[in-house]
């Protein structure tokens, strides 16, 4: 997008985004946060409004509210494409296991198995932040249109339970096949259990 936008052969400036999760315990400056990663993967290279950017902000705010305000600004809006990946575990955004189809914006607790998975992307297991704010299923699936990509031998799993399991609760990805339009993407190693 950052290659196209320079070329001139699109523009950001009216589109708005909403982030699909974020960690509580890290500032938004951490080189972690998702806030800190948007901003240097794609919003500064690109003339999107900083109005028009959305992510659930956990610095200095009860999390309810932020929660609450958060779902508010996701049903006023219309969500054309929702991009995923998926945990080791079946999760979507941050909607661990046991997560309810009808959960909207939501403070997660997350599961050790996610932390770990997490963990290399800090120095340590107890950096990785033990909670996130992240849309609920319920959020995900107003989408118009959902993207999911995943790759390695570590998603192939998750991609065979979420693709030929139940739909089930205790793989919050399988509720994308109650969506219309959804589209995954995955590589041979990902696809290796289908």
């Amino acid at each position: 997008m950052v290659e196209r936008y320079r070329a001139g052969d699109i523009s950001l400036k009216d589109v708005q985004t909403f982030n699909l999760d974020e960690y509580c315990e890290l500032p938004r400056s951490h080189e972690q946060s998702y806030y800190r990663f948007m901003q240097d993967n794609l919003f500064q290279h690109v003339d999107l409004r900083p109005e028009n950017v959305h992510i659930p902000c956990t610095e200095d705010c009860d999390p309810q509210i932020q929660c609450d305000e958060y779902n508010r600004l996701l049903n006023s809006a219309t969500v054309d494409l929702q991009l995923l990946g998926i945990g080791s575990n079946g999760h979507i955004g941050f909607c661990e296991p046991g997560t309810s189809f009808d959960q909207e914006t939501f403070l997660t607790t997350l599961r050790e198995e996610t932390r770990l998975d997490n963990q290399r992307f800090f120095n340590s297991l107890d950096e990785v932040p033990h909670s996130a704010i992240t849309m609920g299923i319920a959020n995900i699936l107003r989408a118009r249109s959902i993207l999911l990509i995943a790759s390695g031998k570590g998603k192939a799993k998750c991609i065979a339970d979420m693709v030929n399991g139940p739909i089930t609760r205790q793989v919050p990805a399988s509720a994308l096949r109650l969506h219309e339009d959804v589209t995954v993407i995955v590589d041979e190693d990902a696809a290796s259990l289908l």
